[in-house]
């Protein structure tokens, strides 16, 4: 499992699908209870009127589609340049627990102090990553 860095790709690709079942799970019943239509649902913001739990739901699942981008395109590019050493397969860990933490925060107690920490970390890892990639201390 902790020998190349695109288990890690996989696990974070794993979990935003799982948010995305998530999302629906709570959004599609929500919709119905509040009587609103898909169509109803065309534009940003249509949904506002949903329970925080829906809206929290659908709000981490366009989260995991922001920042992780880079975290994927560093991946691939450590794994192509033979950057992939043991210490980047451990931030990479890192960065995938940090953000599930993020996750399960937001779709629970969605304490924003409490997300933005962790987001913060999650954003320090990838720092480090990309200092080290830049570096050439991952080759």
């Amino acid at each position: 499992m902790f020998h190349t860095i695109l288990n890690p790709v996989l696990a974070l690709i794993v979990w935003s699908l799982l948010m995305w079942i998530l999302m629906y799970l709570r959004r599609i019943p929500a919709m119905q209870k509040a009587n609103i239509k898909p169509q109803e649902a065309a534009h940003p913001g249509s949904l506002e009127s949903l329970p925080s739990s829906a809206r929290a739901a659908a709000d981490n699942y366009n989260h995991l589609h922001e920042q992780p981008t880079i975290f994927y395109a560093l991946c691939f590019y450590l794994h192509l340049a033979n950057g992939a050493d043991t210490p980047a397969i451990y931030l990479a860990w890192g960065y995938v627990i940090l953000r599930v933490l993020h996750s399960l925060i937001q779709i629970t107690a969605n304490i924003v102090m409490m997300r933005f920490i962790v987001f913060s970390l999650s954003s320090i890892v990838l720092i480090v990553m990309s200092v080290r990639a830049l570096l050439g201390l991952g080759a």
